[in-house]
């Protein structure tokens, strides 16, 4: 009896399996949207970076720069830091050095508008103000998405029934 219930069981999940192989779609998709695309900022303009491993004082500044990686390491020391309030991508990007990385505080999450503020489950990063995504017609299910006139938001979707 024992026998015969893990056959069954065994030919069913083989059964499974093998039906799931033939689908030709993912069965299961999850979706990751980056809300942050740049892999690196374009200073709006040129900035010289300090170099703070140079030992001579006439080495202390590299040439000037005019883009900068995302997440680039900067000091917390405003003299010898690299993304104290620069503006990039035309004023789209606003960089500061929260604890050790430059973040865009107008659009990262974890530090939206300042260092440290954190947005709410449900909430966005939009222009340094943490904003309801999942309600919000101006904001539907990212920034600045906006759903036609008379259409609700309705999680994260416009016009969802």
């Amino acid at each position: 009896m024992a026998s015969d219930t893990l056959n069954l069981i065994a030919i069913f999940s083989l059964t499974i399996s093998v039906l799931l192989s033939l689908h030709p779609q993912p069965t299961f998709s999850f979706v990751m949207e980056e809300f942050d695309d740049e892999k690196e900022y374009v200073f709006d303009h040129p900035v010289i970076i300090p170099n703070i491993r140079s030992r001579s004082r006439f080495l202390k500044t590299s040439p000037m720069k005019d883009k900068i990686r995302k997440g680039a390491h900067c000091e917390p020391d405003p003299s010898l830091n690299i993304c104290n309030g620069i503006s990039t991508n035309n004023g789209t990007s606003l960089l500061y050095c929260c604890k050790t990385h430059c973040r865009n505080v107008l659009s990262d999450r974890n530090n939206c508008g300042e260092c440290g503020n954190r947005c709410m489950f449900g909430e966005r990063c939009c222009g340094g103000v943490c904003t309801d995504v999942v309600h919000n017609v101006n904001h539907c299910g990212k920034c600045d998405n906006q759903c036609l006139p008379g259409v609700q938001c309705d999680f994260g979707y416009c016009g969802y029934a």
